[in-house]
């Protein structure tokens, strides 16, 4: 009875749960990106600005990193709405970018990209929050 009450209220919650985000698919998809960003406790700015915190950071704010006028003045945060616009095509959402990436256009693989990237906080450590929520939820 606790399992058949729990799972609503957890889904209720956990929005990207409720929208079937995939954070191992998301890992995949995240593989070509690896060639110019980094992830996890050890990233470095490589190419491209490390990837951790990314989802609520200000654009643009990496330290170390030499960003284009063009991304440093844009003035977003990288929520998920801005963040799944502008992997979508980069340069429409920001000309000028130096990004030099075609976009990706299948919705579900960029909700599983935003899973992967979402596990990340701004020091590189996976969070454990939203897997400790769906174990409770299914004891």
């Amino acid at each position: 009875m606790r399992l058949l009450f729990l799972v609503p209220v957890v889904l209720a919650l956990s929005p990207e749960l409720a929208q079937a985000q995939d954070a191992a698919a998301g890992e995949k998809v995240f593989a070509p990106c690896k060639a110019c960003h980094q992830i996890g406790e050890n990233a470095k700015n490589v190419v491209g600005p490390v990837m951790n915190g990314i989802i609520g950071r200000k654009a643009g704010t990496v330290a170390g990193f030499n960003y284009s006028p063009a991304n440093k003045d844009s003035g977003l945060t990288w929520d998920e709405a801005t963040f799944a616009e502008y992997i979508r095509d980069p340069k429409a959402k920001v000309p000028g970018t130096k990004m030099i990436y075609p976009g990706i256009k299948d919705e579900q693989k960029i909700k599983d990209l935003i899973a992967f990237l979402k596990q990340f906080d701004a020091s590189g450590k996976k969070t454990a929050a939203l897997n400790a929520s769906i174990q409770t939820a299914f004891r």
